[in-house]
């Protein structure tokens, strides 16, 4: 997975002052978890714009002015109501022998015999999480929906992989190829067409108990 380097700065105070004081400044307060104690720093807003502002997923490499460094992956980012400024980010250290959870986008390739038949793809989920070493996560997962057709559904299960486990239950639908509403409405239409064909026909025509009584 590809990674993303954020430069940044310890901090020696945590309270509310010292962080109006950084955010005013143009600096985002940080916390990395997942160590022996949390780390506490500060980065520029605009070093975060790769990381957030992305449809992609990235494992962050974290290096301070002192010299540390941390591999982590984001876990949680607070953005102003208003302005939508970042205002805090949270971030999970990494360990080459420990397993992560992190949601990695879907890339749906292939043009589906369903759709060319007039059909609509539906993508249900664009992001599935799933647990791996850091070194197996991958930058996304691939589905091929060349094979589905009309009504098709392709669930979690086909997307099995010795690299990782899909943290989703195997009745989770990632994508479907569904009928067009304008397909439909024709459908129903035929059908109404046909009901209507069928009442015309039997209109005015005497059953046979009706003949014998006359």
């Amino acid at each position: 997975m590809k990674s993303i380097t954020i430069n940044g700065s310890q901090r020696e105070s945590v309270g509310k002052k010292a962080t109006k004081a950084l955010r005013n400044a143009g600096q985002v307060p940080c916390v990395l978890y997942g160590g022996d104690k949390p780390v506490h720093f500060s980065a520029e807003e605009l070093a975060f714009s790769k990381l957030v502002y992305t449809p992609n997923a990235h494992t962050v490499v974290i290096s301070l002015e002192n010299g540390d460094e941390f591999n982590a992956v984001l876990q949680d980012i607070q953005f102003h109501p208003v302005t939508d400024r970042i205002l805090h980010v949270d971030f999970y250290q990494l360990f080459e022998d420990k397993q992560i959870s992190m949601e990695i986008p879907v890339h749906f390739v292939g043009n589906s015999k369903g759709v060319k038949a007039g059909g609509v793809l539906r993508k249900n989920a664009r992001k599935l999480r799933v647990k791996a070493l850091p070194k197996n996560l991958p930058d996304f997962i691939e589905i091929d929906i060349t094979d589905l057709k009309i009504g098709s559904k392709l669930y979690v299960t086909a997307l099995e992989n010795e690299a990782y486990k899909i943290l989703h239950t195997d009745n989770t639908v990632v994508c479907q190829i569904k009928r067009a509403r304008a397909a439909m409405a024709i459908a129903l239409e035929e059908d109404d067409e046909e009901l209507e064909e069928g009442a015309e026909g039997t209109e005015g025509t005497d059953t046979p108990e009706a003949e014998g009584q006359e």
